[in-house]
């Protein structure tokens, strides 16, 4: 399940949603241009889905968002196969997502011939230890920018989230496979994109570079740090859009490595592969 919601309008500035929905932190709507999304993708902090409540205000140049999320979409960490990577239940680590509070805010203003927006993230909950019957904080934090000036898009955004877990390690899962991640990191970001003029067959092209990376703050030979950077571009026709990206990554979950901010086996050198992806969307 990706989405489902319900919603009221309170007046021409502000709503509140209600059901399955995108937890705003960070970047919005996505911290890439890319198929494959940023390294906060598979660290559940970027275009991520839970059940929660939802209210957002856009009032001029100012945007809030504040939501309290009670589970993830399916409420248990045991169903692997989801579009959203969240807390997984596994042997090693018996967690599941828990309540949570996200808060964020975004400043838009113009600046050197463009539109700049300056925000900040955070949120705080817990998730559940389902072996010994109790409960581990979850937190995070991002500051975040994006400049805009004609056909150029310039991101960058830096995040912190943390699992207050005995282990350095906490399982993630999605597209049913879990795998293990770093139970702390910094996870830096730096994309650019440029759209070019419309011509031709295509109602629009964006070409761009996602570079993103996770870095274990916990010092731990289980642990190292994780890279990913993708260079393509995107193809826009009537109700059909097409990704031709090539995705590279060290020591990188969905790039050939064993996970995200971990040490083992198979995580040396870099490794990449050609993604052509085309949808029709309706």
């Amino acid at each position: 399940m990706h989405h489902a919601w319900g919603g009221w309008k309170i007046d021409e500035a502000s709503d509140v949603r209600v059901g399955i929905q995108q937890v705003p932190f960070g970047l919005l709507p996505y911290a890439a241009q890319s198929f494959w999304f940023g390294s906060g993708y598979y660290l559940g902090i970027e275009d991520d889905y839970d059940l929660g409540v939802v209210w957002r205000r856009g009032d001029g140049a100012h945007q809030w968002h504040a939501g309290v999320f009670f589970a993830d979409e399916y409420g248990t960490g045991g169903r692997p196969g989801r579009y959203s990577f969240d807390v997984a239940t596994t042997d090693d680590h018996p967690y599941r997502e828990r309540e949570r509070l996200n808060l964020r805010y975004e400043n838009t203003r113009d600046w050197a011939g463009g539109e700049l927006a300056l925000g900040v993230s955070a949120f705080t909950g817990r998730i559940e230890d389902r072996a010994r019957d109790g409960h581990h904080g979850h937190h995070g934090a991002a500051l975040h920018a994006q400049w805009s000036r004609d056909a150029w898009t310039w991101q960058a955004q830096w995040a912190r989230y943390r699992y207050d877990v005995p282990e350095a390690r906490v399982s993630l899962s999605a597209f049913l496979f879990p795998f293990d991640i770093a139970a702390e990191a910094d996870v830096p970001t730096l994309n650019v994109a440029y759209a070019l003029p419309r011509s031709g067959w295509f109602d629009g092209i964006t070409c761009y570079n996602n570079l993103s990376s996770t870095r274990p703050v916990r010092s731990d030979p289980g642990l190292r740090e994780s890279w990913q950077n993708v260079t393509g571009c995107s193809f826009a026709k009537g109700k059909s859009f097409t990704y031709v990206d090539w995705i590279a990554g060290k020591n990188m979950w969905f790039a050939g490595g064993p996970g995200v901010g971990i040490d083992e086996p198979g995580g040396d050198g870099w490794r990449s592969r050609l993604n052509i992806n085309i949808g029709f969307y309706f």
